[in-house]
């Protein structure tokens, strides 16, 4: 959609959302691996989903961490969008938790680290001049 409706801006927008989603992914794979927390639903069968989860580790959220930091900056870009944006990653955030997928502490860490790499980014491509 922005590389489509983005105006003069998009490519500014997609590679400064792009860029934490990227690292937010290296991120968040090194920190499951170094906290080996074990998923809600693996310690109390209560889902509701019946798809399983891509790995077996809960702590940090990657989807809150993904959804925070694109919403941060893409709203950034176009602030009439902020708060569909945020209402967005809000839900997926919640979603996480409803699911049993991870716990309210793994995915408030996935909103601060999100909110962190989004900021991040802004302030190098404001560095660069490329915003």
């Amino acid at each position: 959609m922005l590389l489509a409706y983005g105006g003069p801006q998009r490519f500014a927008a997609i590679g400064a959302a792009g860029s934490p989603a990227v690292l937010g992914i290296l991120v968040f794979k090194a920190l499951k691996r170094l906290s080996q927390r074990p998923r809600p639903c693996h310690i109390e069968p209560h889902c509701w989903s019946k798809v399983l989860p891509p790995d077996k580790f809960s702590f940090p959220s990657g989807h809150t961490m993904t959804a925070f930091s694109i919403a941060l900056v893409v709203s950034y870009f176009y602030p009439s969008l902020e708060g569909v944006l945020f209402f967005l990653a809000l839900s997926i955030a919640v979603s996480r938790i409803v699911l049993g997928m991870h716990f309210l502490s793994d995915v408030l860490a996935g909103v601060v680290m999100g909110v962190a790499l989004g900021c991040a980014s802004i302030t190098a491509f404001a560095s660069l001049g490329l915003i």
